[in-house]
């Protein structure tokens, strides 16, 4: 029966899709695992035997309460069907398997989850916990060690070369590790790997930038003598050209040799690894190198002040 304005009937024999079955006596209904529309519809149907399996010569018992096992937009789809074109479970169980199989093919593999990176919003734990749920997906199931593995794969440099310590450890152990690697970023106690780069890339420009220091210095006496001329002025108020010279040498000099051992301190923690060994080589060179520039400015100095 039809109600006013073309709404849909409310009657129970319009709204019951499975009119006809009766429930045996003394029968109780389970409390079904939901399914939502995620997840392996096939492992769902398994589920769901098992958990009516008393009832597996009854097919229209099994068909009749398959709805209550169902919840969102798998509930939702369940609901629009038109059973009449079920005539026996295996039809129903088709169609249903058939509406949400593209959560098999798209399940995760090795090289997605190798590819599962944690979201700057979340947590360390509630991106290991998320990452577990994909991995439990993959098929064939991987054991203790590949799990580590690609886990490791997945995280960022940060993460990654603090936590090697994980291998051969359980997945709960390694949760732990990485959260005492997000306490230490956040503290400060380990550097970040960009932190890390930005600042080893200055050094090298200062570095390299060094060499031309002198020739820089030169160039600013010269304009800075030309534009003074042959005007002479008190003694007492100009500064000796060699005394200028010095001075922004030192400053120059001071600098760089600031930069460099500032750098050279954030190495410290990075020095057991391949990359920190090989930055903190290349900065320890940098230092004997304007050292050595410094004493070869000093020694200028003292033969120039001798012949003067």
């Amino acid at each position: 029966m039809q109600g006013l304005a073309g709404q849909k009937s409310v009657a129970f024999k319009d709204l019951c899709m499975f009119l006809d079955v009766h429930l045996p006596p003394g029968f109780k209904t389970p409390k079904f695992e939901k399914y939502d529309g995620h997840g392996d519809p096939i492992a769902h149907v398994k589920r769901y035997c098992n958990q009516l399996r008393g009832a597996g010569r009854n097919e229209e018992l099994l068909m009749a309460y398959f709805g209550e096992s169902l919840t969102g937009v798998a509930s939702e789809w369940f609901l629009d069907q038109d059973t009449s074109r079920w005539y026996v479970w295996n039809d129903m169980a088709q169609a249903f398997v058939n509406q949400f199989q593209y959560n098999i093919n798209t399940a995760p593999d090795r090289i997605s989850l190798s590819n599962l990176k944690k979201k700057p919003s979340e947590s360390f734990r509630e991106y290991a916990i998320k990452w577990r749920e994909q991995a439990a997906r993959v098929k064939p199931p991987m054991d203790d060690h590949e799990l580590i593995t690609i886990f490791l794969q997945a995280q960022e440099p940060n993460y990654f070369q603090n936590m090697m310590s994980a291998v051969g450890k359980s997945f709960s152990e390694a949760i732990k590790i990485g959260e005492m690697v997000e306490n230490g970023l956040k503290t400060g106690k380990i550097i970040s790997q960009a932190v890390f780069k930005a600042a080893t890339q200055a050094v090298r420009v200062e570095s390299d930038n060094f060499s031309d220091t002198n020739e820089k210095v030169e160039e600013i006496m010269m304009t800075l003598g030309s534009r003074r001329g042959p005007r002479r002025t008190s003694r007492r108020y100009e500064q000796p050209p060699q005394v200028f010279h010095d001075s922004l040498s030192s400053i120059i000099h001071l600098r760089t040799l600031n930069t460099l051992l500032l750098h050279l301190s954030m190495l410290s923690s990075h020095q057991n690894t391949p990359e920190g060994k090989h930055e903190h080589h290349e900065i320890s060179n940098s230092l004997h190198k304007i050292f050595r520039c410094h004493i070869t400015h000093i020694q200028a100095r003292g033969i120039k002040g001798n012949k003067g």
